[in-house]
């Protein structure tokens, strides 16, 4: 049975689902789909990836994203570097996923979608690793396939440097200019000059790199313009392509279809190496504690006390918890050598595994403010004069600038952290949260969906 008509007969089951009628199908499902994150990323930024692909009939069991434990790729790949990561090692990770649904699920291949970084290890495991056996479809959105820069004097064994080894191999298999490995169906996702990372100057010095950095011959290469970096890995556009990709046809919806029943679970993590260092750390922080409140989605304030409480184990899962699809929540989480982390989410329409949630420390510029508060989009940046941003009544907030999209948070230091409603908007998703005093050590993060 070919992809199409298995996915065919996965909408027909849902649209049936849909109307009242029953859902059950004998035929075979869809093929498992391993998500890959970007540099310094989590699994947690595919979970609204992951709900289109649920809206449009694709079990949830065969949707997995891994989780990278040190995501940020080193300075020099051939030179360890605490709390960071080389291509062998992200590869070799990339692996053993792959190995792990193949036999989770009984399935042959497997799909792999990667953010960024997350392309280099797919190519990297194709190529290199035994994946072109085991993977049907490659989808990378915007990795830098042609480096981030292209000079050989500066940081020379960088796998973001387009004359380094690593991509030079990439881009020359065989040594005859082959940019894929055959076997594989190949697509590309890019932006049309959005892209913080494919951009002719880099720091004011000319990069030798194109908006088409990203493209490679052999793929189908996708352009969708003005998306930026995340957004054309995060995007609603970026998600109907990856669907159209797979399956022949494209979704039936590329909205997100509301659950009833809502369970929420993921990983709570840190920063560094045991907790020394600033670079993103994906290992479990056992021994933290995480509490959960409902919150009122006018004022931001707490209705209640916690409804879930949990001292973090080894795995470093905080879950499972039951959420209403309709309510805001606060997250806490609370470790020795960390600010009291406050994440403010809007509802969660439908059930996730990757609602990670990072620890944070109140940096030394920050020390003298009576509250932080920052507006965070994990899965896109902030464009001016694309998008409509506010925070606590300022808009923009500081610290966007105009033209190429390139930053995904705004922070502000309040002069005081009286009780009272901080109000973060992106493009008409709205996040409520109240300050907490920074004196105390408490850091507030409003963390926007989409």
């Amino acid at each position: 049975m070919t992809l199409r008509r298995r996915i065919l007969l996965a909408l027909t089951s849902l649209v049936s689902l849909l109307a009242g009628g029953c859902a059950t199908t004998d035929e075979e499902p869809p093929p498992p789909i391993v998500f890959v994150h970007g540099n310094g990323d989590t699994a947690a930024l595919w979970h609204t990836t992951i709900w289109r692909f649920e809206s449009n009939g694709w079990p949830r069991e065969r949707l997995h994203a891994v989780d990278l434990p040190y995501p940020t790729a080193r300075d020099e790949d051939d030179k360890p570097q605490a709390g960071r990561s080389s291509t062998a090692e992200h590869m070799q990770l990339l692996a053993g996923e792959v190995q792990r649904v193949r036999i989770a699920t009984g399935a042959e291949k497997v799909v792999l979608i990667g953010s960024s970084r997350g392309g280099n290890a797919i190519r990297n495991f194709i190529a290199n690793g035994g994946g072109a056996k085991v993977v049907s479809h490659a989808i990378l959105a915007g990795t830098p396939n042609h480096g981030v820069w292209n000079n050989p004097k500066q940081l020379p064994g960088s796998e973001f440097n387009g004359a380094s080894p690593f991509l030079t191999a990439l881009n020359n298999q065989g040594g005859a200019g082959v940019e894929v490995t055959p076997g594989v169906k190949w697509m590309t996702l890019r932006s049309d000059g959005n892209d913080k990372y494919a951009q002719p100057t880099l720091n004011g010095v000319p990069s030798n790199v194109t908006a088409e950095g990203p493209a490679l011959k052999g793929a189908e290469n996708v352009v969708l313009p003005a998306r930026d970096h995340r957004e054309v890995a995060f995007h609603p556009e970026a998600f109907v392509q990856m669907f159209r990709f797979i399956a022949g046809m494209p979704p039936l919806t590329a909205a997100i279809a509301p659950e009833a029943h809502v369970v929420l679970d993921g990983k709570v993590t840190g920063l560094g190496v045991n907790g020394v260092g600033s670079a993103p750390s994906n290992l479990p922080l056992a021994g933290a504690t995480l509490e959960v409140y409902r919150t009122d989605t006018a004022s931001g304030d707490r209705l209640g006390n916690a409804l879930h409480r949990k001292v973090i184990g080894d795995d470093g899962r905080w879950g499972p918890f039951v959420a209403q699809p309709d309510a805001a929540y606060e997250f806490v989480v609370s470790a020795p050598g960390y600010a009291t982390t406050h994440i403010y989410r809007s509802p969660f329409p439908r059930s996730s595994n990757v609602v990670n949630l990072r620890a944070e420390r109140l940096a030394e510029a920050d020390k003298g403010a009576a509250a932080v508060v920052t507006l965070t989009r994990p899965r896109g940046y902030f464009g001016l004069p694309r998008d409509q941003i506010s925070l606590d009544g300022q808009s923009p907030p500081p610290g966007i600038p105009s033209g190429v999209a390139t930053v995904s948070s705004s922070r502000l230091k309040l002069a005081d952290a009286s009780p009272r409603r901080i109000v973060g908007e992106f493009n008409g998703e709205r996040v409520i949260a109240r300050p907490w005093p920074a004196a105390e050590g408490h850091v507030v993060t409003l963390e926007l969906h989409y």
